[in-house]
């Protein structure tokens, strides 16, 4: 068979993954505030002398000589400013300082940077070699940019240079996470018709999680029996891979059988092949097969590790078998495993959602006494039990033990203490812990906000509920629709359904308006104040004293319970207003001032909001 471009698809990825959104890379960088990697040689500095003669130039061998050593202990951010002092300076880079740069953009995953890097290396006339063409096309694939992947691989035949099985591998594994593995075998194809390259180990285990990844077990068995054929020995990785596909699956007992197969060809499980395996059966809630295959593992020649004894515990925790739980840790102490802040905050986390918060606590403690510190994650278990456990006091307590510990609490936990005074309808207490989240310089999220909201309502002040959405907007958050659809329920809760349907229309007839600028003067507000200045005089000026009544509404629990009950995220989608602002527009922008006579739930209020016409 002749040797033929083949006709490829332009590669999807997963957008937890791989992304690359523009062509241009400069604007790419520009718009997310980088610096361009053409910034310094858009400068016109004196040529430096030995690199326009001969470019064997001490500097450059130098600066590209650290740059590498700054790859090799992974400081990636740092190796472009080395390039651009050198360009500053009036040096020319070599390939191999093209080449080092490339690659530090690619571990940054800025990829956006790879079409003009190239485009600089041609224009400087240096002829690109194997290893040039082989970073960028490890760069366009990681990208999941395959299609300009092999656009340099056809590039790289034509200038003369001959690809090796790792510039094959690295195509293979930009179509493995294209989700495209038919693909891979048309690579494989070229693969064999190359004379200097053939397929190795790493080849067929590319091969092998393209399909797995697809859950096609059957061609993933079928690469692995083409591998023996080929003469090349299966290793634990290729195993291992497979194995982890039919446990993701919720067939580990196939998984297990794999092992089987390891053992007729002499190859060894290692330490990862059997957390895969008793992670699959925790996952399945078969604990009793999980504590067989532990107990088993000796016979395999691979102790049970702490890993794999945390994944046990949290197994037996799942399904609230205390016998189970005290085994493991019998099993543990047995073979000289110590409790890691994993093992107890799995332990915390199971007292903690079972109500019982004096066990949960004496966990905790116990992990200070063993001499394990505590990790963020730990002081959320404890407050999220004391806000269940309705003892927000408690809660809030674990913030000053928090700094004391030199640990700094995160929108979670400060979230978490607020719904705690939330619940309790002690609203004084809940813009505390807000105002002191904002001093320390934890900015709110839509959560915070959808919280306080709830708040007021339960405390019967829907009109502190909707002064919720001006402190957002100050805060420099745009109120979603769910956000305003509980400032409606907080004034229906109360009766006051007019108030309730004046915010509903508001939701229909709303139009975010969104400014991105990142000059500092674009930024400015009529007062003159940049972003970070507004934010600072908001966090520092004095809130709105809130009262109650003490009761609690049950009215629309359903919605609003969701938020008092939620394990709040670190991930909500917030905008914090050093980079943007958030704006509510109308043809003619105006205020609506509104006066309720609340009778014995308040006095006249009044409150600003900005609506659509």
């Amino acid at each position: 068979m002749g040797l033929q471009k083949p006709l490829l698809d332009s590669p999807t990825t997963d957008s937890s993954k791989k992304r690359v959104d523009q062509e241009d890379g400069n604007q790419m960088q520009q718009s997310n505030g980088c610096r361009p990697v053409t910034s310094a040689i858009s400068q016109t500095p004196p040529p430096c002398s030995v690199c326009s003669e001969n470019g064997n130039c001490q500097v450059v061998r130098s600066r590209t000589k650290l740059m590498k050593i700054l790859m090799e202990n992974k400081r990636s951010h740092e190796v472009e400013t080395i390039f651009d002092d050198m360009i500053k300076e009036g040096h020319r880079p070599s390939l191999i300082t093209f080449t080092t740069l490339l690659t530090a953009l690619t571990v940054q995953k800025r990829f956006s940077s790879i079409s003009s890097l190239v485009s600089q290396v041609e224009a400087s006339g240096i002829k690109p070699d194997s290893i040039f063409f082989n970073a960028v096309i490890n760069a366009y694939s990681e990208a999941g940019k395959v299609q300009k992947a092999m656009e340099t691989f056809w590039k790289m035949k034509g200038s003369g240079c001959k690809p090796t099985t790792s510039t094959f591998n690295t195509l293979m594994k930009g179509y493995g996470i294209a989700g495209k593995p038919e693909e891979c075998l048309k690579i494989l194809d070229i693969m064999f018709q190359e004379e200097e390259a053939k397929p190795n180990q790493r080849t067929y285990n590319i091969l092998i999680r393209a399909w797995c990844n697809q859950r096609n077990f059957a061609e993933a068995r079928n690469v692995i029996y083409k591998m023996k054929s080929s003469g090349i020995r299966p290793d634990t990785v290729s195993y291992n891979t497979l194995a982890r596909a039919y446990a993701l699956n919720g067939e580990t007992i196939k998984a297990e059988d794999v092992i089987l197969e390891m053992k007729n060809l002499n190859v060894r499980p290692n330490e990862r092949t059997c957390g895969i395996i008793v992670n699959g059966y925790c996952r399945e809630g078969k604990m009793k097969d999980a504590i067989r295959f532990v107990y088993g593992m000796k016979d395999l020649g691979v102790p049970p590790n702490l890993v794999v004894s945390n994944a046990l515990l949290k197994g037996f925790l799942d399904i609230n078998d205390t016998e189970g739980v005290d085994e493991v840790l019998v099993l543990m102490e047995g073979l000289g495993i110590k409790p890691d802040v994993v093992t107890f905050s799995t332990i915390m986390n199971a007292w903690s959602a079972a109500g019982l918060m004096e066990k949960c606590s004496e966990i905790f403690n116990d992990m200070i006494d063993a001499g394990v510190k505590p990790d963020i994650h730990a002081y959320s278990i404890l407050a999220k039990g004391y806000v269940r456990a309705r003892q927000p006091e408690k809660a809030e307590n674990l913030l000053m033990s928090m700094r004391a510990a030199s640990i700094r609490p995160n929108v979670v936990i400060f979230t978490t203490v607020i719904s705690g005074w939330c619940s309790s309808a002690k609203m004084e207490n809940a813009m505390r812990v807000y105002k002191e989240m904002c001093r320390s310089g934890v900015p709110p999220t839509t959560k915070t906000f959808d919280t306080l909201i709830w708040g007021f309502s339960e405390a019967k002040q829907p009109w502190k509920a909707e002064e919720m959405l001006q402190l957002m907007e100050e805060a420099g958050i745009a109120p979603e629709k769910s956000s305003i659809e509980l400032v409606a329920d907080a004034w229906a809760s109360v009766g006051l359904t007019n108030e309730a349907e004046r915010v509903v229309e508001a939701i229909k007839n709303q139009v975010l308006f969104y400014e991105s600028e990142k000059e500092n003067d674009l930024l400015m507000d009529t007062s003159g104040k940049s972003p970070k200045q507004r934010f600072t005089a908001f966090c520092l000026a004095p809130l709105p004293t809130a009262s109650h009544d003490g009761g609690l509404s049950i009215a629309t629990k359903k919605k609003r319970s969701t938020i008092g009950s939620t394990e709040f995220s670190q991930n909500s989608k917030h905008i914090f207003p050093y980079s943007c602002r958030y704006r509510w527009r109308t043809s003619s922008i105006w205020t609506k001032q509104y006066h309720v006579h609340m009778g014995r739930y308040g006095t006249p209020n009044s409150c600003r909001l900005v609506f659509l016409n």
